[in-house]
């Protein structure tokens, strides 16, 4: 445990650790039991076009959000694709720039303008008192995005979105097994759509679930995914390839197997982050409601440079040299990506708070792949170069100095 600022790898000391940690590092569940599900796959020589696995993987995911339809892709961008395509937005979408690239590119792939709304600081999801403005009479939708699984305002967008006769769907990359006024999310808007990334909590490699109870829209995005295919030889719509196959799905189960253990060691991460962290001077936590479910994969802080004498920026360079790999999710802004810093030069005027947190925000590792006296050690770090955040800052200055010389 390092104690002094010298103990710092910034400063001359060895790293906290040898191996990296990192950010989404992958939740394993049971191997032998993936490696028999691979050699069922094998054996039955059927790898994909909607095997058992991927059958099954789509009834228990349904029976967990209590919904209706639940349609598994190859992952959650395609599915994102198709579900936009399957409502018909055109025009505009609305969406919250403090999110992943994804969100805007399965527009704009579409050649779907997306309109950045600004988010609620306190959430860090869109907010709903800014989008009337952003209307217009090419607006087809909203897209809104559950962020740290912590879900948006849900009623107050159902209610803009009724209004005004809009679409409404959710991203809920990040908000698989979390609930909304007890209500499971993947029951909201037209469709809900999940990722299982290898870097979520629940995994199928590469994957992507569509949750929805409309049975008309279900029935055409199972074409879509399929090249609009109804049976041999029969193309009824328009389709792409979106498919998940049955490695992915086996994954995916193996990963469902485990879900409590998984969501119980991210309960004990957080709470300990939390103890540690408490009461540290520029440093906050974001914290989760825990009379609602929640998966609490994410370790979020926001870091007040003011308060902490060290920017968001130095804390990463330092838990970096520790061979801590934290994230600075969403930087900068999808604004201020291209090719949309080109096509709306001037966006981050309307996006203040946006602005903000994205030089704030910094993710921790959690999950599995790390244990309490892990935790311990980063929290050392993070209130070591807090207290020392006046040198941390000049010894950081002097080495970019020496380093553009």
């Amino acid at each position: 445990m390092k104690t002094n600022i010298s103990d710092l790898a910034i400063c001359g000391g060895p790293p906290a650790f040898n191996e990296t940690l990192h950010v989404g590092r992958p939740n394993i569940g049971d191997r032998e039991q993936l490696i028999q599900s691979f050699k069922q796959i094998l054996d039955n020589r059927w790898l994909t076009n909607n095997g058992p696995f991927v059958q099954e993987f789509e009834k228990k995911v349904a029976q967990i959000l209590g919904v209706r339809h639940c349609i598994a892709m190859c992952n959650a961008t395609i599915a994102l694709e198709i579900v936009i395509r399957g409502l018909g937005l055109t025009g505009e979408v609305i969406v919250p720039s403090f999110t992943f690239i994804a969100t805007a590119h399965s527009l704009q792939w579409q050649e779907i303008t997306p309109v950045f709304c600004d988010i609620d600081p306190d959430t860090h999801t869109i907010d709903p008192k800014k989008i009337e403005s952003l209307i217009t009479p090419r607006t087809t939708g909203i897209i809104g995005v559950h962020l740290w699984g912590r879900p948006c305002a849900i009623n107050e967008l159902v209610e803009i979105t009724n209004h005004h006769n809009l679409m409404l769907i959710f991203d809920a990359a990040h908000a698989f097994d979390c609930s909304y006024n007890g209500h499971m999310i993947g029951n909201f808007g037209e469709a809900e759509v999940f990722s299982f990334h290898a870097t979520k909590f629940i995994n199928s490699f590469e994957g992507g679930m569509v949750a929805t109870n409309n049975g008309k829209l279900a029935a055409k995005l199972r074409l879509m995914k399929n090249f609009g295919f109804a049976g041999y030889d029969n193309v009824i719509h328009i389709g792409t390839n979106g498919k998940m196959n049955e490695m992915c799905a086996a994954m995916g189960l193996a990963s469902l197997d485990y879900m409590d253990d998984i969501v119980d060691t991210n309960l004990r991460n957080y709470r300990q982050y939390k103890d540690d962290l408490a009461d540290l001077p520029g440093v906050s936590l974001i914290n989760y409601d825990e009379n609602e479910k929640n998966n609490f994969q994410y370790i979020v802080l926001e870091i007040d440079e003011r308060l902490a004498r060290l920017s968001r920026d130095q804390l990463l360079k330092v838990l970096r040299t520790e061979n801590i790999f934290a994230r600075r999710y969403f930087y900068p802004g999808c604004h201020r990506m291209k090719p949309y810093r080109s096509y709306f030069p001037h966006s981050g005027l309307l996006l203040p708070e946006t602005e903000k947190m994205t030089d704030r925000i910094l993710i921790l590792p959690t999950g599995t792949a790390i244990n309490t006296d892990d935790i311990k050690a980063i929290c050392q770090i993070v209130k070591l170069s807090v207290k020392h955040g006046e040198s941390i800052k000049s010894i950081l200055e002097s080495q970019n100095t020496i380093n553009k010389e």
